[in-house]
Parts: structure tokens; C-alpha cells; sequence
């Protein structure tokens, strides 16, 4: 029977009081993981998935700070480090969130947030934890994509040109960190079903589900799924891969 149990392996997840972050924390803890929950502002929140999961019997632990800035990736290092364990599996899942323009109208500043939120939280996130990684010789790293990296849909220029940057990135740590059995793949999720939207935004986004081949939206529960499959060790052999979980609406060629 093949099983998902990660005991004896910890998980960072970045952006952990998000919506997919929260359902990324409880679904690796499902699965014996011990769990460090990042948070940047909301201190309440990540304090109550720790306590949920450690209700469930399991480890957790919660750190702050800004994945834009490598001393503060640095001092999150060096937080772990001493007073909990190291983590061997990555997720890098917070984003910075702005209002998404068209390319004439998009405020400059936006296309460096964005870059600094998914490019360089991977390399500060990298240089940081995968000499561990290394010095153990396993580990797993993955992303948080989108599929605007594939469609480059109007308005979405600076999301979607920062995106795409990241997809470089993984592609050459892929290469440069697989020797050490270290494995960097990316999830690629579409329009995702929120918890907090009203009914109007529902009809709001009939439109894009029409697109969708699977005629719907994504739930946090399944991008989760995909994330944790990748961590485990039924996903040894892949690496460097860009996957959309978008209901089909992204279909990569070959």
C-alpha cells in the first residue's frame, strides 16, 4: 500500500497563515511531519495552526519574518536552528499581494515586490536551507507557481513576469542541488475557491470557470495534495518540474 508518511522529516512553509498555507501546515502534520509555520505580520493566526497541530500530537513551531530580506531569512535560520529542528523540506509559498494593471498603468515598485517575493525569497530561502540539505544528502524544495506563468494573461505583467523568473531559478537549482538527492519542483495552481468570498465574487468568476475544462475552480485542499506528494518520497525522480493544477485550463506542450 503506498502511504504519506513523513515522519522523521520537517517542513517550512512560507506564507504558512495564508489559505493554502494553513492547509498546507495541517496536511503535512496529517502525515507525521513535523511543522514550522513562517508568518510575516500575523503572529495570531500562526500561533493558532501551531496549536492545532501540536493538538493533534504532532511537533510544531512558529517563526517570523520577511522573506524579502535576506538578514531577516537569515535570523529565521538561526531561530530554527537553536530551538527547533531543521527543516529538509521547503515551501515557498508567500507571496506579496498587490493590484494587478495593465503594463501602462502598473506602479514600477510593484514589478520589484513581486520579484523580490518569488525570485529572491528562493534564493535567500535556498542559500539558507539547502546546505543542510546537502550536508544530509535528501531533501525536497518546492514553489508556489501560477498559472499566469504559462497563460500571460492581461494585467498580470509584474505577477506574471516574476513568476516566470522563479521558473528559471528552479530549473538551474534542479540541476546544480540534484547530486546531493535534493529535488526542486514547482505547483502551478489556477483560480482557487476562497473561503471568504461572497456571493457576488462567485459570480464573478463564472467566466473564468467556463475556461476551465473541469468547468470549476481549484480548492486549497487539492494544490496541497500535489505539494505534499512531491515532498514524499513516491516523488524521488522528479525534479526541475513546472506542474499545473488548474483543472486543465494550462496544458503544457512538449
Amino acid at each position: 500500500m503506498l502511504t504519506l508518511d513523513m515522519k522523521n522529516r520537517t517542513v517550512m512553509i512560507t506564507g504558512g497563515t495564508g489559505l493554502l498555507g494553513r492547509e498546507l501546515a495541517m496536511k503535512f502534520a496529517e502525515c507525521n511531519a513535523d511543522v514550522i509555520i513562517h508568518y510575516n505580520k500575523n503572529e495570531m493566526k500562526a500561533k493558532e495552526i501551531e496549536k492545532a497541530i501540536k493538538n493533534m500530537g504532532k511537533n510544531a513551531f512558529v517563526v517570523q519574518g520577511d522573506i524579502t530580506k535576506e538578514e531577516s531569512v537569515q535570523d529565521m535560520h538561526k531561530n530554527i536552528k537553536e530551538n527547533f529542528k531543521m527543516p529538509n523540506i521547503i515551501v515557498n509559498n508567500a507571496i506579496i499581494q498587490y493590484t494587478w494593471k495593465e503594463v501602462l498603468d502598473q506602479e514600477i515598485s510593484d514589478y520589484y515586490s513581486q520579484f523580490e517575493s518569488c525570485v529572491m525569497q528562493m534564493v535567500y530561502m535556498t542559500k539558507n536551507f539547502a546546505p543542510y540539505m546537502k550536508d544530509n544528502r535528501w531533501g525536497r524544495i518546492i514553489c508556489i507557481n501560477s498559472e499566469c506563468a504559462a497563460t500571460a494573461e492581461v494585467r498580470f505583467s509584474a505577477y506574471t513576469s516574476a513568476k516566470k523568473g522563479l521558473d528559471g531559478i528552479v530549473k538551474v537549482l534542479a540541476k546544480e542541488l540534484g547530486p546531493f538527492g535534493i529535488t526542486v519542483n514547482q505547483v502551478a495552481p489556477g483560480r482557487l475557491v476562497h473561503d471568504k468570498e461572497t456571493e457576488s465574487d462567485k459570480l464573478l468568476q463564472k467566466e473564468y470557470e467556463l475556461s476551465v475544462p473541469l468547468k470549476r475552480r481549484g480548492t486549497v485542499d487539492e494544490v496541497a495534495n500535489m505539494v505534499v506528494f512531491l515532498s514524499s518520497d513516491l516523488a524521488s525522480f522528479t525534479t526541475g518540474a513546472y506542474i499545473p493544477v488548474c483543472g486543465g485550463r494550462t496544458m503544457l506542450g512538449i
